[in-house]
């Protein structure tokens, strides 16, 4: 059965996709599928912005995983009028924001996360283009390396500004209410997170 005839509100034609409001209220109502369309709509975005917090692929994975099995857990308590999405990033975020203060006790662990890119890395190059020539896919190979790499000296909070911002592109009244910060205290974050990765990674453009 095709996704508008699922979820189709009064017996009305609804869109071609389902807003999250009304895959919420689906799966409220026992469509065991409606929640399948919320990670599939997500997980590939979280899954690429708890990486970039916390520099390991793998255990990024597990903490997405840990971030749908919550948000299943307490969807009955969602307030609709607001966004799913700022509500499932920042329980990603908080469950990132955890793995690296466990980290910081464990200085061992924290530097194998920093280590240099092996040649069996899996993560998805968002640089690279299918067409591009050998030499061009390399280069944007060592990018993505080097920015990740940059990205992971920032502090947690720097980080995550950072990230939402410049990687993901997210607006800045997206980010203060996803940091639970005011539009102030987040572009102050954002211009020091700036200023650092800007002098951290000069070093590998020259």
């Amino acid at each position: 059965m095709a996704v508008s005839q699922r979820w189709g509100s009064q017996g009305s034609v609804a869109c071609a996709t389902p807003d999250n409001a009304q895959l919420v209220a689906a799966h409220l109502a026992g469509d065991a599928r409606a929640f399948q369309e919320m990670v599939g709509r997500y997980r590939a975005r979280l899954l690429n912005f708890v990486n970039r917090m916390i520099g390991d692929r793998e255990r990024a994975e597990d903490l997405v995983q840990e971030a749908f099995m919550r948000a299943y857990r307490h969807l009955h308590r969602f307030d609709p009028t607001k966004k799913f999405s700022t509500w499932i990033y920042t329980i990603a975020s908080n469950l990132a924001k955890n793995e690296l203060r466990n980290r910081s006790r464990s200085p061992l662990v924290y530097y194998q996360a920093l280590r240099p890119l092996g040649e069996d890395d899996q993560r998805p190059l968002e640089f690279e283009d299918s067409s591009s020539r050998p030499d061009d896919m390399f280069h944007n190979r060592y990018l993505r390396e080097m920015v990740d790499a940059t990205v992971a000296t920032l502090s947690p909070h720097h980080r995550e500004v950072f990230v939402l911002r410049e990687l993901e592109g997210r607006s800045y009244e997206e980010i203060a209410e996803l940091t639970r910060c005011n539009l102030g205290t987040v572009k102050s974050r954002l211009n020091r997170a700036r200023h650092a990765f800007g002098e951290r990674i000069a070093p590998y453009l020259d």
